[in-house]
C-alpha cells in the first residue's frame, strides 16, 4: 500500500446511527396527562369529602351517605374516562358502553332500594364534573405562564 492512499475505514465508523425519533415530547405529554389525571382525581375526592361532610351537616347522615355513594361511583366513573382517553385510537368495545352501563346500573338500584335516594345520588355521581368545571374556570382565567 501507499503510505497516500486513504486507508478505509473500520466498517462500524461507516455506519451512521439513524437519528433517534424524537420520544421526548410524548413522553413529555404522557407525564402531564397522568399529573393531570392525578391531580384531577385528587380534587374529586377533596370535593367530594367536603360536600359530604356539607351535606350531613345540613341534610343528616343518611342523606350524606347516598351522596358518597354517588361520589364514589363518580370517581370509578372519572377513573374509566381517563383510562379510555389514554386508549383513543385502539381498537376494541365502544369506549362509551362500560361507562354509561355504570352510571345505569347505579340509576337502577337507587330506584330499586328503597333506603336509597336518587337526587343525593346522581348529585354525587357529579360531584366530578364540578371539579372538571372548576379546573376549566382556573385554566381559563389563570393560565399557567410557560
Amino acid at each position: 500500500m501507499n503510505s497516500t492512499e486513504p486507508r478505509p475505514e473500520p466498517i462500524s465508523s461507516e455506519l451512521k446511527e439513524a437519528p433517534e425519533p424524537p420520544t421526548a415530547e410524548p413522553n413529555r405529554s404522557m407525564q402531564e396527562y397522568s399529573q393531570l389525571q392525578q391531580g384531577l382525581l385528587l380534587w374529586t375526592l377533596a370535593v367530594a369529602a367536603i360536600f359530604f361532610i356539607s351535606v350531613w351537616i345540613g341534610y343528616g347522615l343518611a342523606t350524606a351517605l347516598n351522596y358518597l355513594l354517588g361520589a364514589c361511583v363518580g370517581v370509578i366513573y372519572l377513573k374509566m374516562l381517563a383510562r379510555d382517553v389514554e386508549r383513543i385510537g385502539s381498537a376494541g368495545q365502544s369506549p362509551l358502553q362500560g361507562r354509561l352501563a355504570l352510571f345505569v346500573g347505579l340509576v337502577i338500584v337507587a330506584t330499586q332500594i328503597e333506603r336509597l335516594q336518587l337526587v343525593p345520588i346522581v348529585l354525587g355521581f357529579m360531584t366530578y364534573k364540578a371539579t372538571l368545571f372548576g379546573y376549566m374556570l382556573v385554566t381559563v382565567f389563570m393560565p399557567k405562564s410557560s
